[in-house]
């Protein structure tokens, strides 16, 4: 059998960012991986800007290499204009530019590469084109898994692309998670969790709640927010039954679930019952990590925070991206019979009832599974859960050997 044999590669990585922030999210997740595993990459993207709070690191200069100017700061990674890719000379005689394809090209989420880059591609030996697609868990994930797609027309007529899909499955392409993801989790105990919410201005006492939302504009959060603040929903506590219920701290991410609690405070006719509301800065990537660390519920959105939230192995509720023609409601679907497969009915039944009403598929149910200590049934099949997703090889792992096989 033939065995491949794993060097660095020049990687060349291009992401458009169509709205919010999940496609720039996905690609800076992994150009960083690959870069902190010796790979060199550059990254060429339309919309910069949102590396200024995502990865604050990265500064910007003249690169005389290269001629143009690009942004560093990260091990392994160059960010780039994607402008600068539509304008290379298309005659290579004429102008021999110093940008050239490195070993793999990755078209994130079909975005379609610059035409004067797909002509520089034309050599004897191409780069592996790799169309990197969005996640899903349904079934046709693992029969389109690493199929080709020969290009017959315009400048990249001759050349293959193949499709790389993100899955749950061995027969799939994995999900993002760097080697050392969950070691850096599991030394994340109570000091370490009280010590970044004191650092972003809560008062966290051992014994108090804390729930997280990332949403977009059409969550139902002042839903969830009169819940959380109504005495019966608060979730069972080891308490003498006289005392009041735990204090539930509420951290808003900035945007979306920022605004509509501030819609929902400023429209209550009573202050909330024992309900702390925190809205917090947008955050980095390794501190969005933090975030959800400290939380015992999560709420995310789209892909990238989505697969943050298994990995941190807590309560977690997913909104999906919203599509016009309502196939992410079998996305959705999809995802919650892969997710809690194995988990008991009741829990299945409450959390899918939760999950579908939060996307607006349902109505919101009326109370909350329990999302309280780490021994209630919700938060130990996460847990399970996010075990059994271990064992699959990750993404990055498994793309550097798709490409190294076929190279």
């Amino acid at each position: 059998m033939r065995v491949a044999i794993i060097r660095a590669m020049l990687w060349d990585l291009f992401c458009r960012v169509i709205d919010n922030f999940g496609d720039m999210g996905v690609c800076w997740r992994l150009a960083s991986d690959l870069g902190q595993r010796g790979h060199k990459v550059r990254l060429w993207v339309d919309d910069a800007s949102l590396l200024s709070w995502m990865a604050p690191q990265v500064s910007w200069q003249h690169d005389a290499s290269l001629g143009l100017e690009t942004g560093g700061g990260q091990p392994g990674v160059t960010v780039c204009h994607w402008a600068d890719a539509e304008n290379l000379p298309a005659d290579l005689t004429a102008d021999p530019h110093p940008i050239f394809p490195g070993d793999v090209v990755i078209e994130a989420f079909g975005c379609n590469l610059p035409d004067a880059f797909v002509a520089r591609m034309q050599r004897p030996v191409p780069p592996q084109w790799v169309n990197l697609e969005y996640l899903s868990a349904e079934d046709y994930v693992e029969r389109s898994h690493g199929l080709p797609s020969p290009i017959w027309h315009g400048p990249g007529a001759g050349l293959r692309k193949r499709f790389f899909y993100p899955g749950f499955t061995p027969a799939t392409g994995g999900l993002l998670r760097e080697p050392d993801l969950m070691t850096r989790r599991a030394t994340w105990d109570a000091a370490a969790r009280q010590a970044w919410l004191h650092r972003h201005g809560i008062d966290w006492k051992s014994g108090e709640r804390v729930v997280s939302i990332f949403c977009y504009a059409n969550a139902p959060v002042a839903a969830l927010l009169t819940q959380l603040s109504t005495p019966s929903a608060q979730p069972s506590s080891t308490d003498a039954p006289s005392a009041p219920p735990p204090v539930t701290h509420v951290l808003l991410a900035h945007g979306h679930a920022t605004q509509l609690a501030q819609d929902w405070l400023s429209s209550a006719t009573q202050p909330p019952f024992g309900v702390r509301l925190h809205p917090l800065p947008a955050l980095p990537q390794a501190e969005f990590d933090h975030l959800l660390w400290s939380c015992d519920l999560n709420f995310v959105r789209g892909e990238d925070s989505a697969v943050r939230a298994l990995w941190a192995g807590q309560p977690h509720v997913w909104q999906i991206y919203e599509q016009d023609d309502g196939v992410h409601a079998d996305k959705l679907n999809a995802f919650m019979n892969r997710w809690m497969a194995d988990w008991s009915a009741d829990v299945h039944e409450q959390v899918t009832a939760l999950w579908q009403g939060w996307n607006g598929l349902a109505p919101l149910p009326a109370t909350l599974p329990d999302w309280g200590p780490d021994t209630a049934p919700w938060a130990q099949h996460s847990l399970t859960a996010r075990n059994t997703l271990l064992k699959q090889a990750d993404l990055v792992t498994q793309l550097v050997q798709f490409v190294s096989e076929a190279g």
